[in-house]
């Protein structure tokens, strides 16, 4: 999506209060005293929604190519969409483009395409990297459908017709560039290249104009104090935190007055004012509805709308939390459960920029580095609270140490034909390590043990808070922790030929075995194919992989373990291929001048 519209200033008094509801997270495989904990935060009771989730990313604008922030923004969101349906939700998933507005209208002129036509080019390519990126959405929408159409011009009359839509006169900057209204706060001065002074955003940069029209504004200014209330009873309704204080900042002030439509002669890209052939809606306010046309607004919405959650940007954050909750309040619709916000990427510390050249193709990384390279790199890295760096080398260490030597390093030790002749998952002999300190074992066994047993509320608690970073964190110290384990009692020194030791080797192997199982399932939200790659080694069948199967070690707990003697599955080579950095600039496609053209 884009960046903001504004204003004209009203007041009015808050008509409506919002109740939101919390879902319950399956908890059979924790621990007594961690179900306790998470029931008490949960509602004891289940209906048919509290089991349906539905998230969604923004629909961006096709102004231009896809950019790595676009991948961050679908790769989350998909995250977010496996983890449901790892937990027995029934979760859909949305994404899109936003395919309306002046600066489409100019750019399908300038290429000599029609709008529809350079529209649907430019979806194209969203689409194709979503695909090739393993992005498992469950709907694609765009703005320029008819359903979609409809949902807007509905969404319309109902505003309208409870009176919170009235006609009256803009005047102010406008910038076309940003399909945005600016007051004069966000005005500055600059030159351009032929050193005439001219007034830019001073956000974006970009060259605004005056303008001075009649159209329709939204009262915003009647929904500041229901806002407030709203944000007041869920504090956990935008996450992180420093983003749902920004939002109580902007919301000490006056909201003035929105601008909801351009007049059609200026703007003929768009979606028509109901009963007005003069007027344009404004595309954010077309923009914003996708997501409740994607639940089937404005008939046998409830399912869907009542459990929605969105990913978004924090360039876009005051349109999702402020203008488009107002819009729902008006239209008496609920307000989304949660809203996500992410920071940015800079590329070597710097912005991403044409100019700069350093603009990143994440479908031409995903090429050279793995989908699942790439998707493990950005939520690993991608910190929602501040801006986060990409580079290539960066991409490579991490993997490397990561994914093929600690990860990789660890199922291939333990599947080994050397350490495991027989291929099956070995026997846990009790004796060996015994539920007390004893035996063989010492006191970091015992804490790595703890560590991995807790492992599924922690990865739980850091996903449900869209920290996945924090969650990976977790996974990677406790497969650290397992390699330590096998280094430190080094099977392959042990001797068959004495039972003893033959129990304890086999002891060692099933448990390094049953945390490479807990990982492999952790981890299919953020790596799909690498996690089926290691589970199936593994010989974990696919109706084994839910979150109510990480029951780690049974065994240790005198129950019994489904796996124990199961032969593994077949060697299909390398977890991850190690990454090499003098051969990714080999490896880099060459660009075409048609490829280059339809950039």
């Amino acid at each position: 999506m884009r960046t903001p519209f504004l204003f004209v200033t009203r007041s009015c008094k808050a008509v409506h209060r919002l109740q939101q509801s919390s879902f319950l997270s399956p908890i059979s495989a924790l621990s007594s005293h961690q179900r306790i904990a998470v029931l008490r935060n949960t509602s004891t009771h289940f209906c048919k929604e509290d089991r349906s989730y539905y998230i969604t990313t923004p629909i961006f604008y096709v102004n231009a190519s896809p950019h790595l922030g676009h991948l961050y923004s679908a790769v989350i969101a998909d995250c977010l969409h496996r983890y449901k349906l790892l937990q027995g939700f029934n979760s859909k998933f949305a994404t899109g483009t936003d395919e309306h507005g002046l600066k489409i209208q100019q750019a399908a002129e300038a290429a000599g395409k029609d709008p529809l036509t350079f529209c649907t080019d430019v979806s194209e390519r969203f689409k194709h990297l979503f695909n090739s990126c393993n992005i498992s959405y469950t709907d694609y929408i765009r703005t320029t459908e008819q359903a979609h159409c409809q949902a807007v011009k509905h969404f319309w009359s109902v505003l309208c017709n409870k009176g919170l839509i009235y006609k009256g006169s803009y005047e102010g900057w406008y910038s076309t560039q940003d399909e945005s209204f600016l007051t004069a706060s966000q005005v500055g001065h600059a030159w351009d290249s032929s050193g005439k002074e001219i007034k830019v955003s001073l956000e974006s940069g970009h060259k605004v104009e005056w303008m001075k029209e009649e159209n329709y504004m939204f009262r915003l200014s009647a929904f500041r104090s229901q806002l407030l209330d709203w944000l007041g009873g869920n504090p956990g309704a935008i996450q992180p935190e420093r983003f749902y204080q920004a939002v109580l900042q902007w919301l000490q002030e006056d909201l003035p007055d929105l601008s909801v439509s351009r007049q059609r002669s200026r703007l003929q890209w768009g979606i028509p004012v109901p009963g007005d052939a003069e007027q344009t809606i404004y595309v954010w306010l077309d923009a914003l509805v996708n997501y409740l046309t994607v639940a089937g607004y404005p008939d046998k919405h409830s399912q869907w709308w009542n459990v929605a959650h969105h990913i978004v940007g924090k360039d876009i954050l005051k349109f999702h939390a402020i203008y488009w909750p107002a819009f729902l309040l008006g239209a008496g619709l609920p307000l989304p459960q949660t809203i996500y916000v992410h920071s940015h990427w800079t590329v070597g510390g710097k912005k991403m920029s044409k100019s700069l050249g350093n603009v990143v193709d994440p479908l031409e990384r995903s090429q050279i580095f793995t989908t699942d390279g790439m998707r493990y790199f950005l939520l690993r890295q991608g910190v929602p609270d501040s801006d986060s760096d990409y580079t290539d080398n960066k991409v490579i260490k991490l993997l490397n140490a990561e994914l093929a030597d600690s990860l990789g390093g660890l199922l291939n030790r333990c599947t080994a034909p050397a350490i495991n002749p027989a291929q099956v998952y070995p026997s846990f002999c009790p004796q060996s390590l015994p539920s007390q300190q004893g035996g063989r074992a010492v006191v970091e066994d015992y804490h790595m043990l703890d560590a991995v047993k807790n492992l599924p509320a922690v990865v739980e608690q850091h996903y449900e808070s869209m920290h996945v970073y924090k969650a990976l964190e977790a996974i990677s110290a406790c497969v650290r922790q397992t390699n330590g384990f096998v280094q430190r009692h080094a099977p392959w020194k042990l001797d068959r030929r004495d039972s003893k030791d033959q129990h304890w080797l086999d002891t060692i192997i099933h448990v390094s075995l049953e945390c490479l199982r807990i990982y492999g399932t952790l981890l299919q939200p953020i790596v799909p194919e690498i996690s089926n790659k290691l589970l199936s080694r593994l010989g974990v069948q696919p109706g084994e992989r839910s979150w109510a199967d990480v029951n780690f070690l049974p065994r240790y707990k005198g129950m019994d373990c489904p796996f124990e003697g199961r032969a593994l599955g077949s060697d299909s080579g390398v977890l991850f291929s190690r990454l090499e950095s003098q051969n990714i600039d080999k490896q880099k496609p060459k660009k075409t001048k048609k490829a280059e053209h339809l950039k």
